[in-house]
Order: structure tokens, then sequence, then C-alpha cells
């Protein structure tokens, strides 16, 4: 690949990683209307066969993202990427992984959703009790009853998928029972 090519290219990505750059004068309008002009400016200016392949990649690249990533320039609090986020479900991807030996976690995050971040973000089992004692009963009920309904509408969906046949007769034999 030719040095003078990929030096256009790469002036064009300095060029929005500029635009991009968070600044408390920035605002999400001005940020995605100057980004819109410049991708409009880049798509006109690198019209060359060799530039081709870049210039699609990039515009289909930054339209798949486009919805959602000018939003942190009027919410300060959302973080500019997730990539925190995506290295936290990673490692608690990996612990599950090594303690189960099984590489899909689909079910384990369905049935324990929230629990994993409540764990994974405790640093001592000292830690840990102090919050459990530190929620009332109440709450604490309120909570597994919520629990137990979501646990149970992925069991009748995992029931029926296994067997939708057993499940579907089963319901039947239940509503003649009570009718």
């Amino acid at each position: 690949m030719d040095y003078q090519l990929v030096k256009r290219w790469d002036t064009r990505f300095k060029r929005i990683a500029t635009i991009m750059e968070p600044s408390e004068n920035k605002t999400s309008a001005w940020v995605e209307n100057r980004l819109k002009q410049h991708l409009l400016q880049i798509e006109k200016d690198l019209n060359k066969d060799e530039d081709h392949a870049f210039v699609d990649n990039l515009l289909r690249y930054s339209k798949g993202f486009w919805k959602g990533l000018f939003t942190f320039y009027d919410h300060p609090q959302l973080p500019r990427t997730n990539n925190d986020l995506e290295l936290f479900f990673r490692r608690a991807k990996v612990r599950h992984r090594r303690i189960t030996g099984s590489r899909t976690w689909n079910r384990y995050i369905i049935r324990h959703g929230e629990n994993i971040v409540f764990v994974e973000n405790i640093m001592s089992e000292e830690e840990g009790l102090h919050k459990i004692q530190n929620v009332s009963y109440s709450a604490y009920k309120n909570e597994a009853d919520k629990w137990d309904q979501r646990v149970s509408e992925h069991t009748k969906q995992r029931r029926f998928k296994r067997d939708p046949e057993t499940y579907l007769n089963n319901i039947e034999a239940k509503w003649k029972r009570h009718n």
C-alpha cells in the first residue's frame, strides 16, 4: 500500500478525532452536524478507485454507530464509550467459564442478571455480608418476588422450547383441573 494513500486517509481520521474530542463547549447537535459535513467532504474528496474501500467502510461504520454516538456531549455523566462495561462483562464471563468450564453463559446471564453485577463488584466476603445485612426484610422480599417472577418466565420459555407438546399438554391439564 502506498504511503501517501495511507497518509491521506490518516489525515481524515485525525480530523474526525478532533471533531469528536470532548469539550464543554460542544453540543451533540454541533458535533453531529460537523461530523456529517466532514464525512460528506471525505466522500467528495476521496473519489479515486483506491479510496473506494476506505470511504465505503468509514461511512458504513459511522452509520452503524451514529445513533447514540453524540449523546454524551449533552449528558456528561454518561461515559463516552462503553469500553469499561465491555471489560466488566468480559471479566465476568471469563470467571464464569473458569468456574463452570462452559463456553456459553446465556442461561447464566438470563438467570442471574443483576446479581452478577453485585457479586463482581464486591471486594471481600465481609463487604458482601455488610451490604446484605443493610437490606430490610421487606425490600429483600420485594426483590425476591420480582426475581421469582422473572425466573418463572424464563423457565416457562425454556420448557416450551425443549418440548412444546408436553408443555402445552401440562397447561391444558392444569386448565381442566381448575375448571
